[in-house]
């Protein structure tokens, strides 16, 4: 993969942040702590998964502009 595609793609990574702590996932990093890798979309992330500072659901987090 080339480096423009590389750096296209991650431009269109989005960040999510939990409405109840703050905490905010970035699709880029991801959440190796829980086996997300980095570059794993949110609609990829099991519905299971919670927020790991507070421990809401993903219901609970929203899309930021950061």
């Amino acid at each position: 993969m080339s480096h423009f595609i590389t750096k296209q793609r991650y431009k269109l990574m989005k960040k999510w942040e939990c409405i109840v702590c703050g905490f905010t996932y970035d699709e880029e990093e991801g959440w190796p702590e829980d086996g997300i890798e980095p570059g794993t979309a949110w609609e990829d992330i099991p519905e299971d998964w919670v927020c790991p500072d507070c421990g809401v659901s993903k219901e609970d987090f929203e899309m930021v502009e950061i």
